[in-house]
């Protein structure tokens, strides 16, 4: 288990080089939920598009990094993390993706001036790839969710959450492998309601839950590059058991309805696995009661869904 201790200490380290993002306070109508108000915590905005920033920054500033650099498997956002904090640090970086990571993506990593290296057609593959890599080079491997380090960073939006919306009873989280979800549930240690929202087609935690430890789950659907690692990490597991409160599976329409809600009421551009948790709201999946205050992070922003040549 990690502690709040732990993750206030990753933060005072990575402070001068993320985005402290921003919330914003909606008419959850607007969205389609029964609830005066709505606080979003645009994490999109983060550098390189998403909350792995904070744990790609968190493993560059306290770990040892050999000279030949760093290594990572991503569906895409971890991978474009990784790729922007080398260079930022000026490490050398190769990055492991499948073939389904989105083009958005792979040009962010190129652009960002890290080895793209794309290896089959899901993360598990793109992961046993790196992994050779590792055993090859004796690079530094920064695991996208299974890896103390990236807990701790990750934890740190849940610490930035708390300092700017510190009244939320319940808070929506989209999961993947679990880093994000477990980094929020060890800092806030059971004193809101933390809830994790998974596509229908990549049920990873749920099953793990259901199961009483990480299983092998389908790694499918519109959001298969950010949310289908297949399982969750065995680091991530404990900390979920004990601190989140549920998941909700939404479907691939529910994803697409509530990126465009978001674009329709905010003009806030996410792509799938970012718009995931809010539509565990709009498609009501979940129904908050009456008396509860409900953030949603929107966690990541890398789409080319938004065509400005037309």
């Amino acid at each position: 288990m990690i502690s709040t201790n732990q993750i206030l200490s990753a933060y005072q380290i990575i402070r001068p080089h993320i985005r402290r993002t921003p919330i914003v306070e909606v008419d959850g109508a607007d969205f389609g939920i029964e609830t005066a108000r709505l606080t979003l915590k645009l994490e999109s905005l983060q550098h390189a598009g998403s909350f792995k920033a904070r744990g790609a920054f968190t493993n560059l500033l306290t770990r040892s990094v050999p000279a030949v650099g760093v290594v990572a498997a991503s569906g895409g956002n971890h991978g474009a993390a990784v790729a922007f904090a080398a260079m930022r640090r000026r490490v050398p970086a190769k990055i492991f993706v499948p073939n389904v990571a989105s083009s958005a993506k792979i040009q962010q990593i190129s652009a960002y001036g890290a080895e793209l290296m794309i290896s089959g057609e899901r993360y598990a593959d793109a992961l046993a790839a790196s992994e050779a890599w590792v055993a090859q080079s004796g690079a530094m491997p920064i695991h996208a969710f299974d890896q103390e380090e990236t807990l701790l960073g990750q934890g740190t939006v849940a610490l930035e959450l708390e300092e700017q919306a510190s009244d939320i009873t319940t808070l929506l989280v989209a999961v993947g492998g679990g880093g994000l979800i477990a980094g929020i549930a060890a800092w806030y240690q059971g004193r809101i309601k933390v809830i994790g929202v998974e596509p229908e087609l990549a049920p990873t935690l749920t099953r793990a839950l259901a199961a009483g430890r990480p299983v092998d789950a389908e790694a499918g659907g519109i959001a298969a590059d950010s949310l289908a690692p297949r399982r969750v990490g065995e680091l991530v597991f404990p900390i979920v058991q004990r601190h989140v409160s549920t998941t909700v599976l939404v479907s691939d329409d529910a994803i697409q309805d509530a990126q465009r809600l978001l674009w329709k009421n905010l003009r806030v551009v996410a792509e799938p696995g970012g718009a995931a948790a809010l539509a565990a709201l709009s498609s009501h999946r979940y129904l908050p009661a009456a008396n509860e205050r409900v953030a949603v992070l929107i966690c990541g922003g890398n789409t080319t869904a938004v065509d400005f040549e037309r």
